[in-house]
This record gives structure tokens, sequence and C-alpha cells, in this order.
């Protein structure tokens, strides 16, 4: 055996490199460990998405293995098991390596090869270590020893493996997660557009009034706004789906079967729901994560779409008395520890500074995917934070939707009579006149009015510009927001 317990707290392991002191009820190996004190940089590990979708693979790799004959059956169903226990979340705390690792993943992949090793040694009922014992992995009777590299690792390489369980991490929370809370808040948005079409307002460009829009008019542009942001959403899982697996060290493809990518592609494919499926290029699937980068661009203009949505917003409600006012914000906290009654748009403040830290996020991973920062010759080397910023960006966005329907959207109502007063107040009322009076004639009528404190319409019937009739229709807000014929 290569392993020993020295006590009840510690225990021997050895790997090409020489012995190392693993704690006794570790799951992981020396390779781990090794990892762990050669990376003490920020106490984050690898995102749980990654390590779920680690297990997935193995076991999708171990049946696939077995399938072209490589691996028996009982290694192939005790790997299975073992990593499905991984893909559930079971062994979470077994996995210590810092993000800040190994550019290439090298690090986790070992991780997951180590955990799921032991994991079978527990199910066979022989001390945690024994993974590279000879009576145990030699080929006994049962064939159930499994060794980390051997045998978990069969077909694979830390190059191919780690960037496929970061697509797959990031595809499947895309697909679950975001583009699922991108439709909620894109219905809520179509619901409120269709309540609020015939609520009127004035306009503003460079922050200075405007001729009337509908409040459903802006809404819509919302909803647009989220609507589209889904499509970027499938655009980026669909960037994600193509799987650098089967490529092993760097792209060659040597020491798997020419069918091993394609035919774990399909198990993912069944397992996951996802449309995974073999890069066409390993060369360009390893050697970059162009794709990781595009996701991410996708996850920021999502995110400023927010934004825009969220700004909005916190600027049509601002008052309630001094400000604009024509939306009433839902009060959900006091808003000051010194200000009696104060309510703060903190919603819209949670979301503006998830956006600041997606677009962080994706400056972090565009640099990493800089050629001579991740992108070296043949293997991309940064690939643990951009996965991580990735994922972050994802839930990021997808918990923001699910706040900002439910504790904004929800509850948030116009205020129809400031609507209405601060229109009839707009000197930009006089842009329909135009076309009757002239652009000269109008822009007069509208300076007067602000020197006078008065409204155009008061102005306009006191000169009898027009007639009475010939004027209401003229200043009609509702028609305004409505192309003419």
């Amino acid at each position: 055996m290569t392993t020993t317990t020295t006590s009840s707290e510690t225990r021997i392991e050895k790997d090409t490199m020489g012995e190392m002191t693993v704690p006794a009820d570790a799951l992981w190996g020396a390779s781990t460990q090794r990892a762990v004190q050669n990376f003490p940089v920020s106490g984050r590990p690898v995102p749980g998405p990654i390590i779920h979708a680690y297990g997935s693979l193995k076991g999708a790799c171990a049946e696939v293995n077995h399938h072209l004959g490589d691996l028996n059956e009982p290694r192939c169903k005790a790997i299975r098991a073992a990593a499905l226990e991984v893909a559930q979340g079971k062994h979470d705390a077994h996995f210590p390596i810092d993000v800040f690792q190994t550019g290439s993943g090298t690090s986790t992949n070992m991780n997951a090869n180590e955990v799921i090793a032991n994991l079978v040694c527990v199910a066979g009922g022989r001390p945690i270590g024994s993974t590279k014992d000879p009576e145990w992995i030699g080929d006994p009777a049962d064939g159930a020893g499994v060794h980390p590299n051997d045998h978990v690792n069969m077909g694979q390489s830390s190059n191919d493996t780690f960037p496929t369980a970061l697509h797959v991490a990031a595809a499947c929370q895309i697909k679950k997660q975001l583009i699922p809370a991108l439709d909620k808040i894109a219905s809520r948005l179509e619901q409120q557009a269709k309540r609020w079409d015939r609520v009127v307002k004035i306009g503003r460009t460079h922050m200075q009034d405007a001729t009337p829009i509908r409040l459903g008019q802006e809404f819509s542009g919302y909803a647009a706004q989220m609507r589209a942001g889904q499509q970027r959403a499938l655009e980026a899982l669909e960037a994600l789906e193509e799987l650098p697996i089967g490529g092993t060290a760097v792209g060659t493809g040597i020491n798997t079967h020419a069918r091993f990518g394609a035919l774990v592609c399909e198990h993912l494919q069944r397992e996951l729901g996802v449309n995974f499926r073999e890069a066409p290029n390993h060369f360009e699937a390893q050697h970059a994560k162009d794709g990781v980068v595009e996701a991410s661009g996708h996850m920021r203009t999502i995110a400023i779409s927010l934004s825009k949505i969220a700004s909005d917003i916190r600027l049509m409600g601002c008052g309630p008395r001094c400000g604009i006012g024509e939306l009433k914000l839902p009060a959900v906290q006091p808003g000051s520890s010194i200000m009696p009654g104060k309510v703060n748009p903190v919603i819209v403040e949670a979301a503006m500074m998830v956006v600041c830290q997606v677009i962080g996020n994706d400056a972090a991973i565009a640099t990493a995917g800089l050629g001579g920062i991740g992108g070296l010759l043949d293997l991309h080397v940064a690939m643990p934070v951009m996965g991580a910023r990735l994922l972050e960006s994802i839930e990021l966005l997808s918990s923001t939707c699910h706040m900002f329907t439910d504790n904004l959207l929800a509850d948030l109502e116009p205020d129809e009579a400031r609507c209405a007063e601060l229109i009839e107040g707009s000197l930009a009322m006089c842009t329909s006149l135009a076309p009757v009076i002239g652009y000269d004639k109008a822009a007069a009528l509208a300076k007067q009015a602000f020197a006078e404190g008065r409204t155009v319409r008061e102005l306009a019937l006191q000169q009898e510009l027009l007639p009475e009739s010939e004027l209401a229709e003229l200043l009609d807000p509702m028609s305004m927001t409505m192309p003419t014929d």
C-alpha cells in the first residue's frame, strides 16, 4: 500500500513527488493537499457548480470508457455512483482548493479524481486512501478497485476536463436559473406596459422636458430589453454548449478513443438536458476561451439593460413630494436612521451594485482571456478565475431579476395625478402647435409661458392663437403619443 494512517487526525499519502500529510477523514489525496498548501490565496474554493459539473463529467466518462471496452463494468458502476454523489453536491467540503490556482484547473481535476476514487474505497469497505493499493486496484475478481489517474481520469486530461466542467456548469446555470429569471421580469414588465398604456406622462430627453409619452410605452421598452436579454442568454448558452472533452492534453486527443468526446457529450446532453456537443476544433476549444469571453459579454449587456430600467424607475420615483414622483415605489424598509418616515429606493440600489459587479467580472474575464495572459500557445491558463467570475455573474443576474420583480415591480404603481400635472405644466406641449403656428412662434410662446409661470395652454388661449376647439385637440396629451395618419 502507498497510504497509511499515522494517527486519528492525519494520514500519509504518496504521489509522484513524495509523501504528503493529509487530514485522516479527507476524501482528497496527496495532489489535492499539495494544491491546498501551494495556493493559500483567497480562501474561496472553486465554485460548487463546477465541482458538480465535474461529477457529471466523470460519471459520463466512466460510462463511455466502459462502452468502448476500456473500463470493466464493476469499476464503471463504482465510479459512476461516486461521481453522482459529487454531482449532487454531497461532498463539496472535500474540494478545498483555492480558485486562484494552476490556470488549467489541474489541481481541481485531480481533486475530483481523488475524491471519487476514495468514495469508491469507502463504498467497498476499504480505508480512505487505499486508492493506490496494488491489491485493491490490480484487477481483483470484483474489479472494483479504482486508481484516480488510471481509472477515474481514463481518456482525459485536466486540459480538456476543466474547460468542459466550466462550460457545463455555466450552461446549466444559464438554462436553469438565468433564462427563467429573465422571462419572469420580462413578463412582469409586459403586464405593466399593458396596464399602464393609458397613463400619459411627460417625456424627457437630455433630462429635460420633452413631448408626452405613455407610461406603458416606456415599460414596453423595458420589457423589450429583458426579452433581448433572454435572447442574449440563449446565445451565451449556445457558445458554451461546445465542449472541449476529447482533446486531452493539447487538443490532439492523445490517449483517448476517437469517439470519446462525442459520446461523453451525448451522455451529458441526456443527463443534464442541455444540447452539449463536441467542439469542432479542439485546438480552438483548449488553446483559447473565446466562448467564455462571449458569454460574459452577454452577461454584461444584460446587466447594462437592467441598469437602464432600474435607473429610470428610480428617477421617475424620486420624491415623493420634491422630485418627479410619477411612480410610487413600494416601501420595503425604513430609509434613514435619522430622518423619520424616509423611504429609499433600496431595491434599485442593490440592483445597481450587482450591475457594477457583473461589469467588473466581465473585465476580469476579458483580461484573463487575452493572449499572453490566459491564452498561451497550446493551453489556456486562466480558466479557474474565468469560471468563477462567469458563474458569479450568472447567479447575481438571476437572483437580481427575481428580487427586482418580487420586491419592486410587484407593488410599483403610477401616480396618475402627478403625471397629468407635470404634462400640463410642460413647455414642450407647444411642440404640437409648431406645425400649425410655426416653429418660431411656438418657441416664443414657450419662452413667455416659462417667464410668466403659466402653462402653454393658458397663454395660447389668452392670445387666441387658434380656436379653442382646435387648441384642445392639438394639446391633447394622448394624441401626442400616437403617430399621425
